[in-house]
């Protein structure tokens, strides 16, 4: 088993939950989170006092599939993550140790 965790802009996540439900991956889990991706434009950034820096508010989307399926998730990610700049955010893949069903 593998955890993909992604990065992106928050106007490309729809997209991209919608493309994985598709194509038959579930359990997700998304998260905003604050990071220094750069900003689309002016109204997507802000200036964080307590962090010293300019942050966004991105979207952290978690996932877990058999290691058979890492590569078809990461392709839908990048294609549906894309904002038309270089740097439009990150996957991670993690190898995980054990998963355990948690039951009644």
């Amino acid at each position: 088993m593998k955890e993909i965790k992604a990065y992106m802009h928050r106007n490309r996540i729809t997209d991209v939950i919608r493309a994985l439900k598709g194509a038959g991956f579930g359990n997700l889990s998304i998260v905003d989170v604050k990071g220094t991706l750069k900003a689309l434009d002016d109204k997507e950034q802000d200036y964080s006092v307590e962090l010293g820096t300019a942050i966004i508010t991105e979207m952290k989307l978690e996932l877990v599939c058999e290691e058979q399926r890492v590569d078809d998730a990461i392709q839908l990610i990048r294609e549906y993550g894309r904002t038309g700049q270089e740097d439009a955010g990150w996957v991670y893949v993690i190898d995980i140790e054990q998963a355990i069903r948690i039951e009644e």
